[in-house]
């Protein structure tokens, strides 16, 4: 794509920084949108680094805290924490002009109906990612998972915001972020995208939260069969809620997706070795609701949120934790 775009990024972890170094480095006008003022500084000072396979690469960036200095963005990512995504609807708005197209590659469930009710469904664009990044610093990030990226249009529907459509923005988006070295599809449908990975991440993300281990490890772990029935649970409950998903096997999937990030950290496990808030809400919290509402058992679901929720409210990180660890996404 030759065309220079004005993007900007809200959520300048590990996904953020991924993606807004990425996109600078295809020669794009990153703004990464912050919550702090020094952090913006620092940010723009030196950049966003990208690491991967043992090779760093600088990209020069914009940075702010006041949104209004970044306008008018041709395109906005949304890559918060699930639970910060009404917050950060608001702190975007102000940064968008009449054509700004916003994107939401987040994980879990409701997010993209979060956006739609701050910012309207009319300039929404969501979808899913498959890479896996780790926050080594303030603006370092490794690029520690490979895979597939797929965007729908939301704004092609006047139904709810989970639907979509293959349109020519979402192939426009695909195509920005394609270029940067980020490989995305369009889709027809957003729900099985977000159940595909709920799928995934339902058992990836709180068992290495639970066990301090890395993506891949988890394979070979005595928990590898609570991984695998924690994705067939997950994946009952979509069916139920008549979402077609793209496999027959769903721990096959989640094995698969293991793999191909499995020297990530998952962004709960950092979470957790910090003492923050994780996104266990719009996981498997999410998973045991839908799964309540359909009359689908989810007593594992259950069990492995009471587990993470009881791991947030002591605050206490793994002795293990790297001494700064900030946000990655599996």
């Amino acid at each position: 794509m030759d065309a220079r775009l004005r993007v900007g990024v809200i959520g300048p972890g590990a996904m953020g920084c991924l993606f807004g170094g990425l996109l600078a480095l295809a020669g794009h006008e990153v703004w990464m949108l912050c919550r702090r003022t020094d952090q913006a500084g620092l940010l723009e000072r030196q950049g966003v680094v990208v690491e991967r396979d043992g090779v760093e690469r600088r990209a020069a960036v914009r940075a702010r805290a006041d949104p209004r200095q970044a306008a008018p963005l041709d395109f906005a990512l949304v890559l918060v924490k699930s639970h910060a995504t009404t917050a950060a609807a608001r702190t975007l708005l102000p940064a968008l002009g009449p054509i700004s197209w916003v994107l939401t590659l987040q994980n879990g469930l409701g997010n993209a109906e979060a956006l739609a009710a701050v910012l309207g469904r009319e300039r929404l664009l969501a979808g899913v990612t498959a890479q896996g990044a780790t926050l080594l610093g303030p603006g370092r990030v490794r690029h520690a998972g490979f895979g597939p990226n797929a965007v729908t249009d939301v704004s092609s529907s006047s139904r709810q915001a989970a639907a979509g459509g293959a349109t020519e923005r979402a192939r426009w988006a695909a195509e920005v972020l394609s270029s940067a070295g980020l490989p995305t599809e369009v889709a027809d449908d957003l729900a099985p995208l977000v159940w595909g990975k709920l799928v995934a991440n339902s058992a990836i993300n709180p068992l290495t939260a639970l066990t301090g281990r890395s993506n891949g490890e988890l394979l070979d772990a005595p928990v590898g069969l609570l991984f695998d029935d924690l994705a067939h649970e997950t994946a009952a409950v979509a069916e139920a809620a008549g979402v077609r998903l793209s496999f027959d096997d769903a721990a096959a999937h989640a094995r698969a997706v293991a793999r191909a990030t499995a020297a990530n950290r998952s962004s709960m496990l950092q979470d957790v070795e910090l003492g923050r808030p994780t996104e266990i809400g719009a996981l498997n919290e999410a998973v045991a609701a839908e799964g309540a509402r359909l009359g689908v058992p989810t007593p594992l679901n259950r069990a492995i949120s009471a587990l993470i929720r009881d791991l947030e409210g002591r605050g206490a990180g793994h002795p293990a934790a790297n001494a700064y660890v900030e946000r990655g996404d599996s």
